[in-house]
């Protein structure tokens, strides 16, 4: 809209520039020595048009003054801009990214039949919920934001590390305590469950490894749209369910390649993420999948991967003699789909925010009904 506006002032200045010409002419005929006034004057009007030009881009990339303190703190689009430095940390660490990790522990605890509702194993998972989403989910967040700075520059100058609004040192100082509170828990959880094996370390350790490589070059997975999205999916759906389950059972083979089916779900929920980012992941040669495909064709492999990943599962837990749960499933399913046609469809930018939030609640309780039906108290 601005270059358009940009384009009819340009050709109304043109036209307006030569019939100031036509009249000039006619009153240098007349009287010569006003030619060098005229000309300065020419040169003022349009070093003046050059900055109204300038100007008219600026708020384009600026954010909103009226931001949202809630969103602030969620760590989303819309953000009130803020200096407190506590509140900028907690922005870095996105808290509205926590939810999916501390149910994957809940689902963990559901499938390995062995939770029970005390006070010490309530304790334990909540030892565990901390874990998994404040500090190991907000280093992923941090680093990554660490990492994608440029690109964030170029869709979101506005982001705490782009604006300056945190320091490098703050930055890095954030990403390794938050990295060695989320190890020190989780060598806490294997003690505390008496392992022999520190299962949930040696897990807490692949998730952080996994996180920096999805971030930082040279691998940098996330330049791929189909390695850093599973990789992302099962970062969100996998390892805390892997967590939850080895912390109150034992983690078997059969749910290791069940959640990590799953994750192919977790593949399409983070393709959502991507569509806002295209103009920066072009620029920076990133192949989100919006970015091979194309918008159009990336959202149905996006609601595809979410969708048909369900039925196979539904389809999974029916062969397994759990009709009931694969019928709950099912339902679960069908108004995800409805809200895909109704909000994600239509547009996946617009409608990011309503369709992840209309939608995910059905998805996530999915992930517990699965949960329940492979407990081997079933």
């Amino acid at each position: 809209m601005a270059s358009l506006l940009n384009s009819a002032y340009s050709l109304r200045l043109s036209s307006n520039y030569d019939a100031f010409n036509s009249r000039r002419n006619r009153r240098l005929a007349a009287n010569p020595s006003c030619i060098s006034i005229h000309k300065r004057r020419l040169v003022v009007r349009a070093t003046e048009t050059d900055t109204d030009k300038v100007g008219a881009t600026v708020p384009d990339k600026a954010p909103a003054d009226k931001g949202s303190s809630f969103n602030q703190i969620l760590g989303i689009k819309g953000a009130k801009q803020e200096t407190d430095k506590w509140k900028i940390r907690v922005q870095l660490m996105k808290p509205v990214t926590w939810p999916p990790l501390v149910w994957g522990v809940v689902c963990g605890a559901a499938a390995s039949g062995n939770f029970h509702w005390t006070p010490e194993d309530v304790a334990k998972s909540v030892v565990c919920m901390l874990m998994s989403g404040p500090c190991l989910t907000g280093y992923t967040q941090t680093i990554n934001d660490w990492y994608d700075r440029e690109i964030d520059a170029i869709n979101e100058p506005y982001r705490p590390i782009p604006s300056g609004a945190v320091s490098e040192n703050e930055v890095i100082t954030q990403i390794w305590v938050l990295l060695l509170a989320g190890l020190g828990l989780a060598g806490l959880l294997d003690v505390w469950a008496g392992h022999n094996f520190p299962v949930i370390f040696y897990l807490a350790v692949g998730g952080s490894l996994l996180s920096y490589i999805y971030s930082a070059p040279p691998l940098k997975l996330k330049q791929n749209g189909w390695i850093g999205n599973f990789a992302l999916g099962a970062s969100y759906i996998s390892l805390p369910w892997w967590a939850g389950q080895a912390l109150f059972g034992t983690l078997t083979p059969d749910i290791i390649v069940l959640t990590l089916l799953y994750s192919i779900a977790g593949l399409g929920i983070a393709i959502v993420n991507d569509f806002k980012s295209v103009e920066g992941d072009r620029k920076m040669g990133l192949q989100s999948l919006p970015v091979a495909f194309g918008s159009e064709t990336a959202k149905w492999i996006c609601v595809g991967a979410i969708d048909i990943t369900q039925i196979s599962v539904a389809g999974y837990l029916l062969g397994s003699g759990k009709p009931l749960y694969a019928l709950a499933l099912l339902g679960l399913i069908a108004p995800q789909v409805f809200f895909q046609f109704k909000y994600f469809l239509k547009d996946p930018v617009k409608y990011d925010v309503k369709y992840q939030a209309s939608a995910q609640p059905f998805l996530i309780l999915g992930l517990l009904v699965t949960a329940l039906a492979t407990s081997p108290s079933q």
